[in-house]
């Protein structure tokens, strides 16, 4: 693979790794590690995709793989995790929802950040997160009933 294909993969799918990552570990840092991780993961991948979305798929379930390695691993559980240095500039009712989606159990998290943000649908993300379709749509049901009882009825979603 040459320079010129990996400048077009990372630009290409940069935003969606990097989001997924955060919303999965909630830590600008981590999510920096865990997208480069992914980065290179997939530039010494040499099978092709048959197409974009395969592509896609195959990053994002390799996010949530790191992602979950991260979580379970010793430096995670005993260590003190870093403030964020920044806060993402949104308005007053984007920042309510971003706090309040980011407030989610992990598995509600990543769910409703697959559905809403990256436009997948129940199916597709379930073959992501390695989940049923039924388990997927009981985790969509309860994560907008929590949302929906932390943010009211006029923010929903």
């Amino acid at each position: 693979m040459d320079n010129a294909q990996m400048a077009a993969i990372y630009d290409r799918m940069k935003d969606t790794v990097y989001r997924a990552a955060l919303a999965y570990c909630r830590n600008v840092q981590d999510a920096e590690d865990i997208t480069h991780d992914v980065f290179l993961l997939r530039f010494r991948h040499e099978a092709p995709f048959p197409d974009d979305e395969a592509e896609k798929a195959w990053m994002l379930r390799v996010t949530v793989n790191r992602c979950k390695n991260l979580l379970k691993s010793f430096r995670r559980r005993f260590s003190v995790p870093l403030e964020d240095a920044s806060e993402v500039c949104v308005t007053e009712p984007e920042h309510q929802i971003w706090d309040a989606v980011n407030a989610l159990p992990k598995n509600y998290r990543l769910v409703i950040h697959l559905y809403y943000y990256e436009g997948y649908s129940v199916r597709e993300i379930g073959t992501i997160t390695g989940k049923s379709e039924t388990a997927v749509q009981t985790q969509l049901y309860r994560a907008r009933k929590l949302l929906k009882d932390r943010l009211g009825e006029e923010l929903t979603l």
